[in-house]
């Protein structure tokens, strides 16, 4: 178990989610998820990057293989909306509680409507960040996406 707990362990461990703690070695800047998935030995197609964007009606989360790249044009569609946009990087602490690069989809400082690219489905097990840089968690698709009320759908390129 991780020697350090963080708030996105707190809550799957609150809601009895199993879950494992990974640690991989970085600086003080975030690294890209290709990276990440590198360092620890796992398959990108498992582990999986958290983006924010805005739309006409409020904010969305998108969460998705960290090799791919989000559609925005699919990703408006997922959720409604005409069109999405990523928000500033500068935006992001103030309206989620995290940094780039440790941005996860759990236990933000409030609950956004949130899509997963629909390959979570078809995977074993699935990582996220665990809320700080240097910290993944590695669970269930189907826990994480009860525990945030995600959808799934088509959204990257």
């Amino acid at each position: 178990m991780a020697a350090q707990k963080t708030n996105v362990m707190r809550i799957l461990e609150q809601n009895g989610i199993a879950y494992t703690a990974h640690e991989y070695p970085h600086g003080k800047e975030a690294v890209d998820g290709v990276t990440v998935a590198g360092l620890l030995g796992e398959n990108v197609n498992q582990v999986f990057k958290t983006l924010v964007t805005r739309g006409s009606h409020g904010f969305y989360v998108f969460v998705l293989p960290v090799a791919a790249e989000l559609n925005l044009k699919k990703a408006a569609k997922a959720v409604g909306e005409k069109a999405v946009e990523m928000i500033h990087v500068k935006e992001l602490l103030p309206l989620t509680g995290y940094v780039r690069g440790g941005c996860s989809p759990v236990g933000m400082k409030k609950a956004f409507p949130t899509v997963f690219h629909e390959s979570v489905r078809d995977i074993p097990t699935v990582l996220v960040s665990a809320g700080k840089i240097g910290w993944q968690i590695e669970t269930a698709p189907a826990d994480l996406l009860r525990l945030t009320g995600a959808q799934t759908a088509d959204i990257i390129h």
